[in-house]
């Protein structure tokens, strides 16, 4: 199944299942009890926001191997590789539709970067599960652009300015609950410029891991997320770029980049 948030004029935002380029309104929570309505929609007709609000926004860093050796060159530092997953959190207030426009700030440097990543949306609760419990938790898989200012991201080790500012993590468009991740790919465009193309599931740590790892000190719930990471070395990105994110199963999250305007 497709599952997408999205609104209509005169209409709350609501969850509904995609089919055939059509949206179905349903009633009920997604991650229990739901029922299709007679409200249908051309998908082109809808507004889409993020396909889930998260009581909790959990992201990996250093999770594929070219990531982790390119960022070592570019630090001078060589690669580091950690024997368990590197979890930290990211704002719910940075979250960003598909098809709204990244935001880059005043006072922002030249590193600025995308960040193509998996996330997983949890679909039951989860406290201290195995990774083959945790895999059996997973509701379904979107698209996260985990945007960063690199210096911001050097100075400031809580992230809050680098990985967090606002507009700073697209999410979406949807939510697909039945995706093969050894047959899946991760595609990144700018400006419809293919950049990347790797394998989405050539993790260091796959997502049944990351889950549980977070589960032996913190409870997940449903519509919690956990970005996965990324593979290869993003480049820079500048107001006026388009970022397309394609990722098998999924679709395409596009994001466009604007400079922030002086108040």
């Amino acid at each position: 199944m497709i599952w997408c948030r999205f609104s209509t004029p005169g209409h709350d935002v609501a969850y509904g299942l995609v089919e055939d380029q059509r949206v179905t309104r349903v009633t009920g929570s997604i991650f229990g009890e739901w029922a299709r309505t007679a409200q249908t929609y051309a998908l082109s007709d809808v507004e889409l926001d993020v396909p889930v609000v998260p009581g909790t926004f959990y992201a990996i860093g250093s999770n594929y191997a070219a990531h982790v050796e390119e960022r070592g060159k570019v630090r001078g530092t060589g690669a580091k590789y950690y024997d368990a997953p590197r979890v930290g959190y990211r704002a719910n207030s940075a979250l960003l539709a598909h098809g709204k426009n990244i935001v880059k700030p005043l006072g922002s440097g030249p590193d600025f970067q995308y960040e193509a990543e998996l996330v997983a949306v949890i679909g039951k609760r989860v406290r201290r599960v195995t990774p083959q419990q945790a895999r059996d938790c997973i509701f379904g898989w979107t698209i996260g652009n985990d945007v960063t200012e690199r210096e911001w991201q050097k100075k400031d080790p809580t992230n809050l300015r680098g990985k967090n500012a606002d507009t700073f993590k697209p999410m979406g468009p949807f939510i697909a609950t039945d995706c093969d991740l050894a047959t899946m790919r991760t595609q990144v465009f700018l400006n419809g410029k293919k950049l990347h193309d790797f394998a989405t599931g050539n993790m260091l740590f796959d997502a049944g891991t990351v889950i549980s790892a977070i589960s032996q000190t913190n409870t997940l719930n449903p519509g919690d997320v956990v970005w996965l990471g990324t593979d290869e070395l993003p480049q820079n990105i500048v107001p006026g770029d388009k970022l397309d994110i394609t990722i098998t199963g999924i679709g395409t999250l596009s994001n466009a980049v604007v400079a922030e305007q002086a108040e």
